[in-house]
């Protein structure tokens, strides 16, 4: 199964997870929250290029790039509502050069001629396969500058928790906290995740980032299953 294919529910229907975020049952607010501080670390502020695979439509991202500023930035993601309502939450980014990308995330990563300081991606490659995993770390590690920094937010599995117990408890959950989606479309979301979601162990994705090349890496911050995750090269900020 392809990325592109394993994210169809949302490509079809993006207000649906723009509704889920907007009730914060990922965690968002949190989450991006700490992305913002991470980047607030960063030396180089406006000076640096961002790569957003999966961007969606950007909008817990932007007040953060506001606040530290990329020269570039550029987001990939499958959905083209998404991309336009993005225009709108990038349209005030001080001094920075917009591009949004109609694309699959690997396909991006892995065609990419540029080299990223940064390289941000938000509960996407989770979806992926394990092999599609290795390859995008793979890809990352080829194009990350030597300072630079992976930070991926995704669900992960508990350490030997096997992907039915992580999806019946993940589900459960849904069914019993997520109770502002309507029932047609909280059953789709869990359609969505049973089928598609493949999260990995954090020392899982350790092995992948360290045979990249990023031996660094570090849980930022964790929300129930909804991490945040840094890898580098070698050095990790002081956080």
């Amino acid at each position: 199964m392809t990325s592109a294919e394993s994210t169809a529910i949302f490509t079809r229907s993006w207000s649906l997870y723009d509704l889920i975020t907007e009730h914060n049952y990922m965690f968002h607010q949190e989450i991006y929250a700490g992305v913002g501080r991470l980047l607030s670390l960063r030396e180089d502020a406006g000076r640096y290029c961002l790569l957003d695979l999966g961007c969606g439509n950007a909008r817990y991202l932007a007040p953060y790039l506001r606040q530290s500023p990329p020269a570039l930035y550029e987001g990939v993601d499958l959905s083209e509502a998404a991309l336009i309502e993005a225009c709108g939450y990038l349209a005030d980014l001080p001094g920075s050069t917009v591009t949004l990308t109609h694309g699959d995330l690997l396909e991006a990563v892995e065609a990419t001629g540029k080299t990223w300081d940064v390289i941000f991606t938000g509960f996407a490659v989770h979806h992926l396969s394990s092999d599609d995993k290795a390859r995008f770390f793979q890809a990352v590690g080829g194009c990350l500058a030597e300072n630079g920094w992976l930070i991926l937010v995704d669900v992960v599995r508990e350490e030997n928790q096997s992907r039915k117990d992580y999806l019946d408890g993940y589900l459960q959950c849904m069914r019993d906290n997520w109770s502002k989606i309507p029932p047609g479309q909280l059953e789709e979301a869990c359609t969505h995740v049973h089928d598609h979601d493949y999260p990995e162990y954090f020392s899982t994705l350790q092995e992948m980032a360290a045979a990249a090349g990023l031996q660094a890496s570090r849980i930022v911050n964790q929300y129930g299953q909804h991490q945040t995750l840094l890898f580098a090269r070698s050095a990790l900020p002081d956080i």
